[in-house]
């Protein structure tokens, strides 16, 4: 077995930037599969992958039916490799294994009561959700968009046994949102093959799931996330043209409509080379988003996608994996992003959980002429993008997305943030920089960290001195730990600059003292930030920079510079290289070795600017920093490093706005940073 997928005999003709073609696809599923059946001990055996660490599940002393929820999600998503390869080739078969006989009875097995690795049915358990509810969706998206892979190899009586399992779960109780979704599929996949369904209830679902779009094609999921893209979208518009353009046209269209409205921004997520961004919780998914890229050519309306483009971005997101060697553990895709890191993982995760990533391959539904296999690869955009950068505003879901023509890579700022969580807190994530956990230390890579000094406030929690004087556990504010930003509010984007706020304590305790207004002026390969500070007492403040892994342990290559106008650092590994300019409001700019938090290695180093202020009633200040990054190994130039040849600011300003700021670039642009009103401009 190869350590890692690699592209044999590849069409540099039809797919210059890549060599894959749907042969390559098909190709790549058996690879990946060839290593997933090494846990598979017989043709009558169900997958068997090693449990994992503390974070997933099932633990070792959890009850009988999470490991049956472990067997049936590795027997669901390896499907979605095994399902476009029984569609293509219906004799297909692994490490000696025939696919469709193997499915079809591991399908019959789990899903016929009473077999010894059944299912629980939802009248065994406590009332609530689970798992298997989520991989039944899944299952029956795969079997309405390729029929002919299982369900008419089936005996009748085998049939109406796994008819009667999924019935029970597809009428189940669901979660708030995208679960319906689940429900929907598999109730609408009973009905296509015969079965009696409560119509009502499948009408509701799908009015539910409508009335979470919030524009622009997003819809409202925990927060604003790849969950939009990848059932919202993907899942949704297999269901119109496999079941809801017949039975439910009108809202079929409605879908339509919002899948095409995602097209317009969908290629801006991915860097030049294809690579995804990680963003968003269940990172182990990886790819999955990219399976709206062929679902694009399953729509009826013109959407504008060019199928070059589309597949170049395909491939590359799956090339960006499958070739690397640590992405594999135990055989299979690993939990994490990069490698086995269970920092990076949520609990309802297990080892077979990354398999959701190989969505994409429904691509092998579409037949060989449609011009998603046809079209010449190109790079879309990239092309006439030069050396600058473009940036796509998503006023719905508060999602700015920038494209840097300089390094090919792309990030995502997020506006509308509801809670504390690294996967969406972040000031940015970056394709080719990994975003890293927090560092209760400070210094976290691309967060502002914040620190209470106040000798009253030890803990976090002022609620307790307000208005009666009594102090909580005060003894020293050194034990107390870096907290980072509670939510994150949109603001707008006026005159080229992008505003936000880091709201650093939630109401209503924190009154208005814990704000960080942020202004973003995109320029080439990076970002100026001309942020305000309202933290109203006694604190200590980090902004750290992307994070970079020490590849196979060889450490970044730091080097400071400072002058009368700005004190700022670099750092460099090979292929990557970031640079952090403070001009205002800092005491300086340091650097952390961390451990345990970047996506790719166990230690990296993070290049952060640092103040602490210790007056009891500190000052409104300005930030202004410049972060910079590269993805090449030529030294930086000065002019570089010297994005800001002008700074001025101003107190009270006409407009209003306390603290307003006017810059001119070095390359002759101006940009004025007002925050007038800017809090009664926020939406979330």
């Amino acid at each position: 077995m190869k350590k890692a997928f690699h592209v044999n005999d590849p069409d540099y003709s039809l797919s210059p930037m890549t060599g894959m073609t749907r042969a390559h696809y098909i190709e790549c599923a058996k690879y990946v599969l060839g290593r997933a059946f090494s846990h598979v001990e017989s043709p009558d055996a169900p997958f068997s992958f090693p449990l994992l660490g503390p974070t997933s599940y099932p633990q070792p002393d959890d009850p009988a039916w999470r490991f049956r929820s472990l067997e049936f999600e590795a027997l669901e998503r390896t499907f979605a490799l095994a399902g476009p390869l029984i569609h293509v080739e219906p004799d297909v078969a692994i490490n000696g294994i025939g696919l469709r006989d193997y499915y079809c009875r591991q399908f019959v097995n789990v899903l016929t009561p009473g077999h010894p690795n059944s299912l629980p049915l939802p009248e065994d358990l406590p009332d609530a959700t689970y798992q298997f509810t989520c991989e039944f969706g899944g299952l029956s998206k795969t079997l309405l968009l390729m029929p002919d892979t299982l369900w008419p190899h089936l005996a009748r009586e085998e049939r109406d046994a796994v008819a009667l399992t999924i019935s029970k779960w597809a009428h189940h109780r669901t979660t708030q949102n995208n679960w319906r979704i689940f429900n929907i599929l598999a109730l609408s996949f009973l009905k296509k093959n015969g079965y009696t369904i409560d119509d009502d209830l499948l009408r509701d679902h799908l009015l539910w799931v409508l009335s979470y779009h919030s524009g622009d094609g997003w819809y409202l999921e925990q927060t604003y996330n790849y969950y939009s893209i990848s059932l919202f979208i993907v899942y949704t518009t297999i269901w119109n043209r496999t079941f809801g353009d017949e039975h439910y046209p009108e809202i079929a269209e409605t879908i339509e409509r919002s899948a095409g409205r995602l097209m317009n921004c969908l290629p801006n997520f991915f860097g030049r080379d294809g690579f995804i961004n990680m963003w968003s919780r269940s990172i182990c998914y990886r790819t999955w988003m990219s399976a709206a890229l062929p679902v694009a050519f399953m729509l009826k309306s013109p959407h504008g996608l060019d199928a070059g483009w589309a597949r170049r971005l395909c491939s590359g997101s799956l090339l960006q994996f499958l070739t690397r060697e640590d992405f594999y553990h135990n055989e299979i895709p690993s939990l994490g992003f990069y490698g086995p890191r269970q920092y990076m993982v949520q609990n309802y995760s297990c080892a077979a959980s990354p398999f959701l990533m190989f969505l994409p391959f429904i691509a092998l539904a579409l037949s060989g002429d449609s011009p998603f296999w046809t079209t010449r690869e190109n790079d879309g955009m990239w092309d006439g993008l030069g050396d600058t950068s473009d940036r796509i505003v998503l006023e719905s879901p508060g999602l700015v997305l920038v494209n840097h023509g300089l390094t090919g890579t792309s990030e995502i700022v997020p506006g509308k943030v509801y809670y504390d969580d690294p996967n969406y807190s972040k000031l940015a994530y970056n394709t080719h920089f990994p975003w890293e956990d927090q560092n209760l230390k400070g210094g976290t890579s691309m967060e502002y960290a914040f620190r209470s000094l106040d000798p009253r406030d030890v803990r976090g929690e002022d609620v307790n001195f307000y208005l009666t004087g009594r102090a909580v556990e005060n003894d020293s504010a050194e034990p107390a730990a870096f907290a980072h930003s509670q939510n994150m509010m949109f603001n707008g984007v006026h005159d080229g600059v992008v505003y936000r706020q880091a709201i650093m304590r939630r109401p209503p305790n924190n009154g208005v003292g814990y704000i960080i207004d942020l202004a973003e002026i995109t320029i080439p390969g990076g970002v100026i930030r001309v942020d305000r500070s309202r933290l109203a007492f006694e604190y200590e403040l980090t902004l750290g920079h992307f994070g970079l892994p020490h590849i196979d342990g060889v450490p970044a290559t730091v080097e400071s510079f400072q002058d009368a106008a700005r004190n700022g650092a670099t750092a460099a590994i090979p292929g990557r290289r970031v640079a952090l300019i403070a001009y205002a409001g800092w005491d300086g700019v340091a650097q952390k070795v961390h451990g345990n938090r970047n996506a790719e290695a166990d230690q990296s180093t993070v290049l952060y600017a640092h103040k602490k202020r210790t007056a009891k009633n500190p000052p409104m200040e300005l930030m202004v920093t410049a972060m910079l990054h590269r993805t090449d190994d030529e030294p930086w130039s000065d002019d570089e490093l010297s994005p800001i040849s002008e700074l001025s600011v101003e107190p009270i300003a006409a407009s209003g706005s306390v603290l307003r700021a006017t810059l001119r670039l070095a390359n002759g642009e101006s940009f004025t940073v007002d925050f007038n009103d800017l809090d009664g401009k926020r939406t979330c």
